[in-house]
C-alpha cells in the first residue's frame, strides 16, 4: 500500500520562500549589474581595487537601507568589499542597540560601587 502525498497547506511556505529568493535574486543581479557598469571597482570604504574573479568580492551597498530604491543614475549605491559591507551594517545594529542618548535625560551609572572610596583616609591615617 502506497500512501500518495498530497499539497496540503505545509507546502505553502516553500513555495513562498522560494519566489522570494528568485526574486530577491532576480532584483540583485539588475541592479549589481548597473552598478558594476556605472562605478570603478574600487571598494568606497577602504579604497582597495577589484579586477578579474575578485570583482565577485564588491558588493553593492544601499545607502539607505532600501534594496527596493534603485534609481538608474545609482545615486543610492556605493560599491564595498565585503568586509567594508559587513562593517557598515554591523555598526548600524550596534547603534540600534545602543540607542540615541537625547539631551535631559540623565542615565544612573551601571554600578553604584566605589572601590577606593575609603582610601583618602586610609592613606592619611598612615602617615
Amino acid at each position: 500500500m502506497s500512501q500518495k502525498k498530497t499539497r496540503t497547506e505545509g507546502d505553502m511556505p516553500d513555495k513562498i520562500i522560494a519566489e522570494a529568493r528568485r526574486d530577491r535574486e532576480r532584483r540583485e543581479k539588475t541592479y549589481r549589474e548597473r552598478a558594476l557598469k556605472l562605478f570603478p571597482w574600487i571598494c568606497a570604504r577602504c579604497g582597495r581595487e577589484f579586477t578579474g574573479k575578485k570583482v565577485r568580492e564588491l558588493t553593492v551597498h544601499h545607502k539607505d537601507h532600501d534594496h527596493d530604491n534603485n534609481p538608474p543614475d545609482g545615486s543610492n549605491w556605493e560599491l564595498l568589499c565585503l568586509y567594508c559591507h559587513d562593517n557598515e551594517h554591523t555598526r548600524d545594529q550596534v547603534a540600534e542597540w545602543y540607542g540615541e542618548a537625547t539631551p535631559g535625560d540623565e542615565q544612573e551609572p551601571p554600578s553604584t560601587h566605589k572601590p577606593f572610596a575609603g582610601l583618602d583616609a586610609l592613606l592619611k591615617n598612615k602617615k
